[in-house]
Order: structure tokens, then sequence, then C-alpha cells
């Protein structure tokens, strides 16, 4: 449609500049005409050659008219075409000058044929080249389909984009990016399964046991007390175990929660201020330097909080008494960082703090706290690490690292 306008435009813009360029030869020459002072004095038809070398013939006429301003009139005699030029002369009469258009009417008639052919040709070359490239951006797509069709749960891996081109590149990256996370879920998720089994296994046997010796002979009261009483700790850690699991699935959900943009140093500060309170009654303190001011993210707010929640609560349960426990954060080339930093003993750098139920330290608990924050961090797109203090001192330094894809205002 747009090549049919166009040629259409091109067409009109053709002819008239072709007629221009007649109806200002005989303005001219009849401008010329009126101003002779033998011309009134040849009254009948005048014939005579342009420079161009075509006839122009030269009437003066009687007409009345009530305007008295020069117009063309386009005329067909035979197979010939002219046009007329009326210029008012003198009272109630005009000098017709006539040209034959004949040959300019074929050259447009052929300038039309030439733009239909042009027309066709330029269609059908697009409607060729349009078919040939949706065939050639249909082969790599079939590739990846025919690749992805093949992936399922027990045989992930990446898809080569070696055979791809230049153009599908960054999607074959994504695609494995995805299909990453999707391996690490499904290991996480086994990985947890087989750490419940285990984990709820054990008291249930150690319970089991416990009530199959106390039963073995008649026994005083507090015996069977005790074993009750063994029996409702061995519960409560199991209780505490199955809170953490439900835990895991509250987070899942949670990274299908709508992004909201925030203002991340603001939530920061927020969510430091309220450990501090609950520093200060285990006589511990908490220092809070965020650097820059004010920093707009989009992000899931609850995946946030369980990983800087996690962090605090980690450096509070191993920190000693009258220590400071300190918060950080800045901007990294595209990436900003938040750090949580303890004066603790440390960490065994050798050992993998983020495996599910994997308890270090002489602290209680179910082992699955860094489990769900490197979780939550991979959901937001970024990535969590602890490592001991560079700095000489003891302690570890808990960190969040996200990418920034929004604009900064310092």
């Amino acid at each position: 449609m747009l090549i049919v306008i166009i040629s259409v435009m091109l067409y009109y813009y053709i002819k008239a500049t072709i007629y221009e360029g007649i109806s200002q030869s005989l303005m001219y020459e009849a401008k010329i005409l009126s101003t002779s002072s033998n011309l009134s004095q040849k009254r009948g038809s005048l014939e005579y050659g342009t420079l161009d070398g075509s006839i122009t013939t030269v009437n003066i006429i009687t007409k009345d008219s009530k305007t008295k301003n020069p117009y063309f009139v386009n005329e067909k005699v035979g197979n010939k075409t002219y046009l007329k030029l009326y210029f008012p002369y003198l009272e109630n009469s005009y000098i017709t000058l006539t040209k034959e258009t004949s040959m300019q009417n074929k050259l447009i008639d052929q300038i039309l044929v030439d733009i239909m052919i042009v027309n066709a040709t330029a269609i059908f070359l697009v409607l060729f080249y349009a078919l040939f490239l949706s065939r050639m951006l249909l082969v790599p797509i079939k590739i990846l389909s025919s690749k992805l069709s093949k992936l399922n749960e027990r045989f992930l891996k990446e898809v080569s984009i070696d055979e791809l081109p230049d153009e599908f590149t960054p999607l074959g990256k994504s695609i494995n990016r995805l299909i990453g996370r999707i391996q690490t879920f499904v290991l996480y998720q086994k990985e947890l399964f087989v750490g419940v089994a285990h984990e709820l296994k054990t008291p249930l046997a150690v319970m089991k046991t416990k009530n199959e010796v106390t039963l073995l002979k008649p026994r005083d009261s507090e015996k069977y007390i005790e074993a009750l009483k063994n029996n409702n700790e061995e519960i409560n850690s199991m209780n505490k175990m199955i809170g953490s699991i439900l835990e895991i699935g509250r987070q899942e959900g949670a990274q299908f929660e709508e992004a909201v943009q925030i203002d991340i140093i603001e939530f920061l500060d927020k969510m430091a201020n309220n450990f501090k309170i609950l520093a200060r009654g285990d006589d511990k303190d908490v220092m809070i330097n965020l650097s820059p001011k004010t920093l707009k993210m989009t992000l899931q707010p609850t995946l946030l909080t369980h990983i800087i929640q996690n962090f605090f609560q980690n450096a509070i349960k191993f920190s000693p008494q009258k220590s400071t426990i300190t918060i950080v954060s800045r901007l990294k080339d595209e990436e900003f960082v938040v750090e949580v930093i303890d004066e603790g003993i440390g960490i065994d750098e050798s050992k993998d703090l983020f495996a599910p139920f994997k308890r270090f330290g002489n602290k209680s608990g179910a082992g699955l706290g860094l489990f769900l924050a490197k979780g939550a961090a991979q959901a937001l797109g970024g990535s969590v690490s602890i490592k001991n203090r560079a700095d000489g001192a003891k302690g570890a330094v808990s960190s969040l690292v996200l990418p920034i894809l929004r604009n900064i205002k310092k």
C-alpha cells in the first residue's frame, strides 16, 4: 500500500512538473506578444516556432468575460491534445496561444506504465523477500523448539547456541539461564526432600526407641514423665522444622508477587532500625551506613525482607555481647551491594553454608535460613554470599548483590 501511494504521488508530481513547464512557456510568450505594437494589425491565426522546436498558434479573439485573469484550457482534436492559454489583451479581447501537447501526454502515459511495472516488480520482490525472510527466521526457532521439546526434568541441559544466527544468540542465552535456574531449583528441591525425610525420621526414631525402652518394664512415674518431656522436646523440634518448610512455600509464593517500586535505601533503613531495638535487647548495637541517599528499584519487598532479616538474625545470634552489627550499602558499577557485618567468630569458608539443613556453630536452628535467602536472592535476579571479614577483625560479612536496572537519584 505504501509503494502504491508513493507511486501515485510521484506520477502526479511528474505530470504537474511537465505541464508547469509548458504553462510557464506560454505565459512568457503571451507577455512578450501583448507588448508588441503591431500585434493588433495581425488579427487571425499566426503560427511560429519556439526555441524547443514546437509550434505555437496565436490568435486574437473578442470575448466577454467577467474575469481578466489568464487561464488555461485542455483541448483534444482527433488523436492530438492541445493546451490553450487565454491571455487578456485589449478591452473585450484575448490573445490565445495554443501548443500541441501530444508528445508530452505520450511521455506521461509511458511514465505511468513504467511506474506500474516498477510497482509490480517491487511488490513481487517485497513478497518474495518477506517469504524468504520468514522462512529464514523460522529455522532457528524450529531448532530451539526441537531442542526444548527434548528436555525433561531428568535430562536438563543447556541448549547449544552455536547453530543459531547472531540475532538469536541473546534468546538462546536467556533460555540457557532459565534452564540453569530450573536445574538449581530441581537440585535444591531434591536436597530439601531428602533433608526433610532425614530430619523428621531421626527424632521419630529417637522417640520410638525411648518409648520402647520405657515400656520394657514397669517404672516409677518420674521416669514416664521424663520420657514424655523428652518426647515433647523432640516434637517441638519437629514443629520448628515444619515451620521452616512452610516458610519455603511462602517464599516460593512471594516470587510470584507483583514487583513494586520502592526506595530501597529507605526500606533498609527502616529494617535496620527495627533490628536495632532487637539487638539492644540482647546487649548489642546496630550501626547504619547506607549510600546513596535514595535509590528507586522495582522488586518484591517480601523477598528482600527475608534476605535482610536472615542476615540480621544470624549476625545477632553469633555476635558476642557488647558488639556492633553494621549494615552498609553502596553502588558498585552496575550493581547495588548490601552488607551486614558482625563481630562473631567468623565462618568456615570451605563449607557450603547455603545447603539445606546444614547447621554451623553452637546455635540451634533448622538450617534453612541461608538456603531460603539464596533462593530469594536468585528470584530477585541477584546473589548472596558470606565471607570472613577482610580487615583482620573477627566476624563475617553477609552480602547481597542486586543488578541496577532503574534510574538512580543520588
